[in-house]
């Protein structure tokens, strides 16, 4: 089995930030903590209204995974975000910071937080070039997907290099106890080694906490979870650096 890379998303710690003025707490800093607890990359998702991580942000947190050669940034967002005020637009953001890994995902300026992967159907000649110009620029890409080995073919067609499963049903099912956990938990390893089989890396995120994590990467050769709100609200009760190691525990054992 692959080893599983632990990335953790700041959005949350840069929503508490907002909350005031001044830069406290710094999403810099706090990645920092996360990156010297041993994660292994940072991820963040910029949105044109700026309700958590800014620009600004994700320049600092591209110098900042830059001092280490063995941590990744991971920069999610919606490719057809443009500028709006002083949002520069996602493609020129990710390009002017070139990340490790861009990952796609089909968000709308209104969208609370992400609810769904691509209909590729719909979407797919318009994210082909746009992959084809991140992937100019040393850039991975990986695209927000259901579990539908279907839509999944389709993204191995417009050139991406990996998929990250959306495993917010997942983990709303894990929580309630839902007697439709297991097969739903089929579809998503099936729907994994589809993947795998025709040549894509596979990534997964969305409410994923310490609780159901374990079960998830039960999948073989999950490449990277990228854990966020659960691993902000987990830190209050354990420390940043407790809970980071609580879940390197769980990926590690996993691998």
């Amino acid at each position: 089995m692959s080893d599983t890379a632990l990335s953790i998303n700041l959005n949350k710690i840069a929503l508490l930030r907002n909350s005031r003025e001044g830069d406290y707490p710094s999403p810099v800093e706090f990645g920092r903590l996360c990156i010297e607890a041993g994660c292994h990359g940072i991820t963040v998702h910029p949105r044109p209204d700026q309700r958590h991580i800014r620009p600004d942000d994700v320049y600092n947190l591209a110098e900042l995974c830059r001092e280490y050669s063995s941590i990744e940034f991971n920069v999610e967002g919606n490719p057809f975000a443009g500028e709006i005020g002083d949002y520069p637009g996602f493609l020129k953001l990710v390009e002017e910071t070139r990340p490790d890994q861009v990952t796609l995902v089909p968000d709308n300026d209104d969208q609370l937080t992400s609810d769904h992967g691509f209909n590729l159907k719909v979407d797919g000649d318009r994210i082909r070039p746009i992959i084809q110009r991140l992937h100019v620029q040393g850039i991975r890409v990986s695209l927000f997907m259901d579990p539908d080995p279907e839509q999944i073919a389709l993204a191995r067609d417009v050139g991406a290099n990996r998929i990250e499963l959306y495993t917010g049903p997942y983990a709303w099912a894990y929580e309630r106890n839902d007697p439709e956990l297991e097969d739903l938990f089929l579809r998503y390893d099936e729907a994994a080694k589809s993947a795998q089989n025709i040549g894509l890396g596979v990534n997964a995120g969305h409410d994923l906490n310490l609780e159901n994590l374990p079960k998830f990467l039960s999948i073989p050769d999950i490449l990277e979870v990228s854990i966020g709100h659960a691993f902000t609200a987990d830190s209050l009760l354990l420390g940043m650096n407790n809970c980071v190691k609580a879940y390197l525990n769980i990926v590690q054992a996993r691998s």
